[in-house]
């Protein structure tokens, strides 16, 4: 198994910005049907520490995502590759603060 990613490697790095990744959509009846190629983009970006994390509510239709990138153009550029993009409405905004259960340190337990 190679080197994981960290998502907090890039907070300090001059070359790389968090961006949290707001989407409203639309569904139609071909929609459902383009799920399947979308979720192997996603995939493939949160194993390249590309996207830190990803949620969906159908509910609301919208989805959120953690994305890292050097500018707001290539976030686009990553999101304009999925089949779903023209179901979607976009707002990006660079994060200054971006923190997480996730990235404490683990609660202390004596034996």
């Amino acid at each position: 198994m190679g080197k994981q990613y960290c998502a907090m490697e890039n907070i300090n790095d001059e070359s790389f910005s968090k961006y949290q990744v707001t989407i409203h959509f639309e569904m139609d009846e071909q929609f459902m049907s383009l799920v399947p190629a979308h979720r192997v983009l996603i995939n493939d970006l949160i194993d390249k520490g590309t996207i830190d994390y990803y949620s969906v509510s159908m509910e609301t239709q919208r989805c959120w995502m953690v994305m890292n990138a050097s500018d707001k153009k290539e976030v686009e550029n990553y999101l304009l590759q999925t089949p779903l993009y023209k179901y979607w409405t976009v707002e990006i905004d660079e994060l200054f603060v971006y923190d997480a259960q996730s990235y404490r340190l683990p609660a202390l337990q004596l034996n």
